[in-house]
């Protein structure tokens, strides 16, 4: 199934209603849009889907890396992730006025992909994300859960910024299978492909780090 029930996640009807504590510290970041990476700047894989500016991110922690920094800067959205069981990575994923990206998919069905929908445009319809031929659109403070092992592609049709929190979650699995899938994740924490994205965001956090988070400069 493309999209799943909100049900396959009891936690999510409580990370809904922390939305308005975790837009405020959005907005602070977007004050910032401009010193934000672009994901391919930090996951080269990326540059297959996106080579423009117009997908931006705010990293708070993947396979076992964790930005303090980002943590810190947004401690209300820190202790959110921090409280979802499962947890694999987390960060805000910022489309750009008209960024489309194009049908891609993910590599292993282990996880399944969260989006918690915290900045979506008017008109709504406008944006929108398809998995396995079937389309949704974001509705602001509200969830969706898709299982990015299918060919799905995602676009910002409107003049303003879309933002999500998009989180990788494991995959409710029953043993022995759920254990093969967490040693697989912990193996590829360690694998080069995480070790450069890791090395490329403190590279990002050395550049800003001169930055006045809570100041709007």
């Amino acid at each position: 199934t493309p999209f799943l029930s909100l049900e396959t996640f009891p936690w999510v009807e409580r990370v809904e209603k922390i939305v308005p504590a975790v837009q405020g510290e959005l907005d602070e970041v977007l004050s910032h849009r401009e010193s934000l990476p672009n994901f391919q700047d930090i996951s080269i894989d990326q540059a297959s889907i996106s080579n423009d500016d117009g997908w931006k991110t705010f990293f708070f922690l993947g396979y076992g890396f964790r930005s303090e920094a980002n943590c810190r800067r947004c401690p209300e959205t820190a202790a959110l992730l921090d409280s979802i069981p499962g947890l694999v990575t987390g960060f805000f994923s910022i489309l750009s006025p008209g960024k489309h990206l194009p049908p891609h998919r993910g590599p292993w069905r282990g996880v399944l992909r969260y989006h918690l929908a915290l900045k979506v445009p008017e008109p709504a319809s406008a944006s929108g994300i398809k998995v396995g031929g079937e389309e949704a659109h974001w509705e602001e403070g509200k969830s969706l859960l898709f299982d990015d092992g299918y060919t799905h592609e995602a676009w910002n049709g409107t003049d303003g910024v879309r933002v999500v929190l998009f989180c990788d979650v494991l995959r409710p699995l029953r043993p022995p299978a759920d254990q093969v899938n967490r040693a697989l994740i912990k193996a590829i924490s360690w694998s080069p492909f995480i070790q450069d994205a890791r090395s490329r965001h403190e590279a990002w956090e050395k550049r800003v780090e001169t930055l006045r988070w809570g100041t709007g400069n």
